[in-house]
């Protein structure tokens, strides 16, 4: 059982390596967004207030998502928790520390998906998918072997993501350096990072991913 952070870039793979994680340890993956719309759902008290916040098109606060993440961590996984989205800032950083801490529990790795951005942005813009079946493919790696036409499904609705496009994917970027790169030294001071290539083949990143957890 391991409590991880996936550290990247958009682009870098976190995603796919979680739910990779989730399938292959028994890990759950945290993220944000999705327990902001399962809390939602439920109705839960919390639920409401996030609702409320963002009807009216303001910020959840870091103290709302530490309470959604707390709750989480008491339903418990028997795995361990990949937190994917958190910590974004060094003081969310901070106050997931002391959460853990408070539970009895600790992170026990911190692992930074390295990207090279010229070729993250290469691969990123040239990414679309499938709308029936979620193939995804590339227009350079991984095409379709009929033009506009999925290799799995059949299925001519191939889509690509409207944020995946060059000037959006640097802006994300940007962002990404500005306030989440900071937490790079902070784990690093803590001898908990470990970085992998990102842009490595998915079995590879994978692998690398397997042997930093078998540390554990």
């Amino acid at each position: 059982m391991a409590n991880i952070i996936l550290l990247g870039p958009p682009g870098a793979g976190k995603g796919t390596q979680a739910k990779r994680l989730e399938q292959t340890r028994g890990m759950v993956q945290l993220s944000t967004g999705d327990m902001l719309k399962e809390a939602i759902a439920k109705g839960t008290e919390l639920g409401k207030r996030v609702e409320g916040i963002m009807a009216r098109g303001e910020l959840v606060t870091d103290e709302i998502v530490i309470g959604l993440i707390e709750a989480k961590l008491h339903e418990g996984a028997r795995g361990g928790f990949i937190f994917d989205g958190f910590p974004r800032t060094l003081r969310q950083a901070d106050a997931l520390g002391e959460l853990l801490q408070r539970m009895g529990q600790k992170l026990d790795a911190v692992i930074e998906m390295q990207v090279d951005d010229a070729a993250l942005v290469a691969r990123v813009t040239g990414r679309f998918t499938c709308g029936n079946c979620g193939a995804v493919y590339h227009d350079v790696t991984r095409p379709t072997k009929v033009a506009g036409t999925c290799d799995v499904c059949g299925s001519t609705n191939l889509k690509r993501r409207a944020d995946d496009n060059e000037e959006t994917l640097k802006t994300r970027l940007m962002e990404y350096y500005k306030k989440t790169s900071p937490l790079i030294g902070y784990y690093y001071a803590k001898g908990l990072l470990s970085a992998v290539d990102g842009l490595a083949d998915v079995g590879q990143v994978a692998d690398a991913i397997d042997r930093v957890l078998d540390k554990t």
